[in-house]
């Protein structure tokens, strides 16, 4: 089994968490009011939330602390990056949920998407 699959399946915070990650570093709020604007305010997550997400994938080496824009003012902040392993482990789940995805089609249970 490749390594990223170990990790599957992730929860629905976790997978939000490290698709915001993916493009920029952020620090919790910002990942935060990502998830928020991204679900469409769908999922919430609180700050206890994030905070325990991020230590643990910081431990499980999904993502790491990074350094602060140059254009920080708060040094307070901690800005959390995605690692290689945790691009692959968000490509392996975003799979996972396709492959769901594609079997509720084929049973009709839900439509093509629109376009």
């Amino acid at each position: 089994m490749p390594a990223a699959e170990v990790f599957l399946p992730l929860s629905p915070q976790v997978f939000q968490v490290l698709l915001s990650l993916h493009d920029e570093p952020r620090h919790g709020y910002a990942i935060i009011q990502d998830v928020r604007v991204r679900t469409a305010d769908e999922m919430r997550l609180t700050a206890s939330t994030i905070y325990d997400a991020l230590a643990r994938l910081a431990g499980q080496g999904l993502i790491a602390t990074s350094d602060a824009p140059a254009d920080e003012t708060d040094a307070r902040r901690r800005y959390y990056r995605i690692t290689d392993l945790g691009r692959e482990v968000t490509a392996a789940e975003a799979r996972r949920l396709q492959r769901l995805i594609d079997s509720a089609r084929a049973k009709r249970v839900i439509g093509e998407p629109r376009r």
